[in-house]
C-alpha cells in the first residue's frame, strides 16, 4: 500500500519562520483568534484524518468507483462514513464565517489543510471542495434570507453543493449557454437545460445537494452580460429549513472518466426545476467566479498533494530498491547492490519533485495570505494591493503548480521503473488522478491568457510590475551570505520585467502574438514567484543550526542552478513570435499527403 507522511515539519517551517503567520494574525483584529498553537492543532487532527481515514480508501474508491443506477449515484464503499466523521468534524466550515457555523479561519491556515486531504484522496476531497466554494458564492452575493437557509447546513455537512455552468456546447465561453430561466409568479424561475462535468453533481453523502446553476432569463442580454445564477436544490426546502419533495433536477449519467473516478462527474438535467435567483438578473458570472476563484487556488493545491505523495514514495521506493552500483564505488557492502539513490538521474527527478513541493507549498500560503488581507484587513490601500496580487497569481497557482505537479508525479512514477505502472504501487493512479487538475476550472491554456491578456496587458502590467517591485525589495534586503539567490533573483526580476515590456509593445502590433507566448509567459512568471519563494525560504534558514536548515539551503542551490535555467528557454520562445505558430494554414493540421 501507499505510504504518506504529513510534511507537518515543512508547514510548520513555512507558516511560522518563512511568513511568521502568528505575527500577522494577531496584528489584525478579525483574525486574532489564531495563534501558533491553534493552527498546530489543526494540521495535526488533519494529519491524522488524511493517514488514517481518507489514504485507505484511495485506491479501493479508485476500483469501484461512483455508481449511477436507476437515476441514483453512489459513492464507493466508505466514503459516506468518511464524509461524516470530516463534516462532524468541522472541517467543511473550517475556514467559512463563525455566523454560519464556520471557524473563521485564515486561507493560509486552510491551504496546508487541503494539501493533506488531496494528496491521500483527491476524490473524496473534491465532495466538499465544491461545497465550500458554493457557500462562498452565496455568503458573497446571496440574500439574507437565502444565506440562513443554506449556508448553516453546507458548512455542517448536512447538505452539500455544487457549480453547474458547462454545456455539451458551451465550455470556457459561457455567454453561449442555453439553460433558460423562465420566471414564475412567486418570485422563483423555471430552470430547463443541461450541464455536463458537474463534480458532486449527485451523491449519497448529504440529505440535499444544492445546485447553482448557470441560466439565461427572458429577453436577457447575449453573451456573458445576460447570465444569472440561480439556486436549484435536489430536493425543495420547506419554510421550517427542512427537507422537502425532490426537484425536478437531477443526473442522467456519470462519466467514465481517466482517473478521480470515486468523484461522481454528472450530467444534470434540469427540466422546469425550481429555482431562485441569486442576487441580480444578468450578474450571475461575478457571483459565480467568486467560486470559480477558489477553486482554482485548489486545484493548484491538488497537484501540490499529489506531487508530495509521489515523491515520498518514489523516495522510499528508491531507498529501499537495490540496483547496480555506484560509479564511484559500492556504497553498501552487505547488500548484492546499492540502493537507486546512487545514480544521478534518480536524484535529479526527486530533487525536481522535492524543488517543487516546497516551492508550491510556500506560494500557495503566500497566495492564502494576499486572499487573508483582502478578507480581513481593515487597510483600503493593503486590500486594494492585495486584490491587484491575487488576480495575477491566481492563473500561476493553478496553472503552472498543476503543469510542475504533473511533471513531478511523471519523474516519480519514472523512479519505479517498471512497478510506477503496475497499480499496486500507486503512481498510475496519482497520475491519472492529477492529470484532470490542468484541465478542469479554465484549462492551462486559458490560465495563461487570462494572466497574458486581462492581467498584464490589459492593464498595462500594473499588477506584475507591483510584484517585481515587491521582489526586488525583498531580494535587495537579504544577507550578503545569501548572494547566491540574492543575485539570481534581481536577475530573474530584471529578465521578467524586461521580457514583460516586450509583450506589451508586441501586442500593440500584433494581435495574435499574446496567444502564442501566454504558456511560456506563465512559466516565466511562475519561475519568478518559485525564485522568490526559495529567497524567502533560503532566509528563513540562513544563520540556524541543523541539518533541516541546511537542506533547506541544499535545496534553494538546487533550483537555482538546475530548474531555473529554464527560464532562459520561456524568454527566447516568447521572443520567437507568433509568425512561426500562426503561418501554418488550417488545412495543414488534417492534410496527412
Amino acid at each position: 500500500m501507499p505510504i504518506y507522511n504529513a510534511p507537518l515539519a515543512d508547514m510548520r517551517f513555512i507558516l511560522n519562520e518563512v511568513f511568521n503567520a502568528e505575527q500577522f494574525w494577531q496584528a489584525n483584529e478579525n483574525l486574532a483568534h489564531v495563534d501558533a498553537a491553534t493552527a498546530e492543532a489543526i494540521l495535526e487532527e488533519m494529519a491524522k484524518f488524511a493517514q488514517n481515514i481518507t489514504l485507505p480508501l484511495n485506491r479501493t474508491g479508485d476500483e469501484e468507483g461512483a455508481q449511477f443506477s436507476n437515476g441514483q449515484v453512489t459513492t464507493p464503499a466508505g466514503f459516506k462514513q468518511a464524509f461524516k466523521q470530516y463534516a462532524e468534524g468541522g472541517w467543511i466550515g473550517l475556514a467559512a464565517d463563525e455566523e454560519w457555523g464556520g471557524q473563521g479561519m485564515p486561507k493560509m491556515l486552510t491551504v496546508l489543510a487541503d494539501e493533506m486531504l488531496f494528496a491521500t484522496n483527491p476524490s473524496f476531497m473534491l465532495y466538499p471542495l465544491l461545497s465550500v466554494g458554493a457557500g462562498m458564492a452565496l455568503n458573497s452575493y446571496a440574500s439574507q434570507q437565502q444565506k440562513q437557509t443554506y449556508l448553516p447546513k453546507i458548512y455542517s455537512g448536512e447538505w452539500s453543493g455544487t457549480m453547474c455552468l458547462t454545456e455539451p456546447h458551451a465550455g470556457t465561453d459561457l455567454g453561449i449557454i442555453k439553460t433558460k430561466a423562465e420566471p414564475n409568479a412567486d418570485g422563483s424561475y423555471n430552470i430547463t437545460g443541461t450541464k455536463i462535468f458537474i463534480t458532486g453533481g449527485d451523491h449519497d453523502l448529504a440529505d440535499n445537494i444544492i445546485h447553482l446553476v448557470l441560466a439565461k432569463t427572458p429577453n436577457a442580454p447575449a453573451g456573458s452580460r445576460g447570465i444569472s445564477l440561480f439556486i436549484v436544490p435536489k430536493f425543495l426546502v420547506n419554510e421550517d429549513g427542512s427537507v422537502g419533495e425532490r426537484n425536478t433536477a437531477g443526473p442522467g449519467s456519470i462519466e467514465h472518466k481517466m482517473g478521480i473516478k470515486a468523484s461522481a462527474t454528472c450530467v444534470m438535467n434540469f427540466d422546469a426545476a425550481k429555482g431562485f435567483l441569486v442576487g441580480k438578473e444578468n450578474e450571475g458570472l461575478a457571483a459565480m467566479f467568486v467560486m470559480m476563484n477558489y477553486e482554482r487556488l485548489s486545484m493548484g493545491i491538488q497537484g501540490l498533494g499529489a506531487s508530495e505523495f509521489a515523491y515520498q514514495n518514489a523516495a522510499q521506493y528508491a531507498t529501499d530498491r537495490l540496483q547496480g552500483r555506484s560509479v564511484t564505488g559500492v556504497k553498501s557492502p552487505n547488500q548484492p547492490a546499492d540502493s537507486i539513490l546512487v545514480h544521478g538521474d534518480v536524484r535529479r527527478m526527486l530533487l525536481n519533485a522535492r524543488a517543487n513541493n516546497e516551492a508550491s507549498r510556500a506560494f500557495a500560503v503566500y497566495v492564502g495570505q494576499q486572499l487573508d488581507i483582502t478578507k480581513f484587513s481593515t487597510d483600503p490601500e493593503a486590500v486594494a494591493q492585495a486584490n491587484n496580487r491575487v488576480a495575477l497569481l491566481t492563473p500561476i497557482a493553478k496553472a503552472y503548480l498543476t503543469d510542475t505537479a504533473f511533471q513531478a508525479t511523471i519523474d516519480a512514477q519514472m523512479c519505479f521503473g517498471g512497478h510506477g505502472y503496475i497499480r499496486e504501487w500507486g503512481m498510475e493512479q496519482c497520475v491519472r488522478d492529477l492529470r484532470i487538475a490542468q484541465i478542469y476550472e479554465g484549462t492551462n491554456g486559458v490560465q495563461a491568457q487570462d494572466l497574458i491578456g486581462r492581467k498584464t496587458i490589459k492593464c498595462g502590467g500594473e499588477y506584475i510590475d507591483e510584484y517585481l517591485a515587491e521582489i526586488r525589495d525583498f531580494a535587495n534586503e537579504l544577507d550578503s551570505s545569501l548572494n547566491f539567490i540574492k543575485d539570481a533573483t534581481l536577475d530573474v526580476v530584471t529578465e521578467v520585467e524586461m521580457v514583460t515590456h516586450f509583450i506589451l509593445e508586441s501586442a500593440k502590433e500584433n494581435p495574435e502574438f499574446s496567444n502564442a507566448a501566454a504558456i511560456d509567459y506563465l512559466h516565466a512568471v511562475g519561475l519568478l514567484s518559485f525564485t522568490y519563494m526559495f529567497a524567502k525560504m533560503a532566509s528563513a534558514a540562513q544563520g540556524k543550526s541543523g541539518e533541516f536548515y541546511q537542506n533547506k539551503l541544499s535545496l534553494a542551490h538546487y533550483f537555482i542552478q538546475r530548474v531555473l535555467p529554464d527560464l532562459t528557454s520561456r524568454i527566447l520562445k516568447i521572443k520567437a513570435g507568433s509568425d512561426v505558430i500562426m503561418n501554418f494554414s488550417e488545412d495543414y493540421f488534417t492534410n496527412q499527403g
